[in-house]
């Protein structure tokens, strides 16, 4: 099975390296040593890449966002949630996976990606549905989103049928 975890971190250090050659590309006004340094440091994180090392260039960005907020560059980019972070990583993903992912495999994934929105989305929509289910739901979604992300389609088809389940016990068409 491809790799679709590489391919995520490589979408990340992706995402990531283009957001602070914007901010380093652009004209602050801001103390020009700290920003010769975040430039230096994202120089060695491209090069780390290029070596295969993709753990030192991990290092080598989050430690960027430390020196810039330490450095108090108000324009510097800041590290982003979780959830936008996945976001994006995703957004950079979405050309590379096609490349790797065997046409029937992406055809499975996108499947379930759909039943497991229309699902989600009708039992979000269910009135009466208590805290707890609702919370399950949200907690099945996420855990199937990343067995798609991961390009595990037994996992998200196991997390399909879990969310599927619910809705039947709920009185909600899956």
């Amino acid at each position: 099975m491809p790799d679709a975890y590489n391919v995520m971190l490589d979408a990340e250090l992706s995402k990531s390296f283009d957001v602070w050659s914007g901010y380093l590309d652009a004209r602050t006004g801001e103390d020009p040593q700290p920003r010769a340094r975040l430039r230096s440091m994202l120089e060695s994180a491209r090069a780390a890449v290029a070596e295969g090392d993709s753990a030192t260039a991990r290092v080598l960005v989050a430690d960027m966002y430390d020196d810039a907020r330490e450095a108090g560059l108000p324009w510097a980019p800041s590290p982003p949630r979780p959830c936008e972070a996945d976001r994006q990583v995703r957004d950079y993903a979405k050309d590379a996976l096609p490349q790797v992912l065997p046409l029937g495999l992406r055809d499975r994934l996108d499947h379930i990606a759909v039943s497991l929105r229309v699902t989600g989305r009708r039992l979000q929509a269910a009135p009466g549905l208590d805290a707890s289910i609702r919370q399950d739901v949200l907690y099945i979604t996420a855990r199937a989103g990343m067995a798609l992300d991961l390009a595990h389609p037994t996992a998200a088809r196991r997390e399909l049928e879990r969310l599927e389940a619910i809705a039947r016990r709920c009185g909600v068409e899956p």
